[in-house]
């Protein structure tokens, strides 16, 4: 399974990323060896979506990151 994750940071914004492992990389991020969110910590796991397909799960998380993306993550999971 890929993963494509939603954190919430300290600084109030939402990170999206795209893991196949999702357990070590939150811990990753939440020791501060991701260079993104190292200065946003503590970041809280919003949310996330299993895809079995690698590519699909890169192709969704950079839908994500649009404007629509964030749309349809404002309106439909973060409410």
């Amino acid at each position: 399974m890929k993963y494509v994750y939603l954190l919430k940071c300290s600084d109030k914004r939402t990170y999206i990323g795209c893991t196949g492992d999702l357990k070590s990389r939150l811990d990753r991020h939440m020791k501060g060896h991701v260079p993104a969110t190292k200065p946003r910590r503590p970041v809280t796991l919003v949310g996330y979506f299993a895809l079995v397909s690698e590519v699909r799960a890169f192709e969704f998380g950079k839908y994500l990151k649009t404007g629509s993306g964030r749309a349809f993550l404002s309106k439909r999971v973060l409410g």
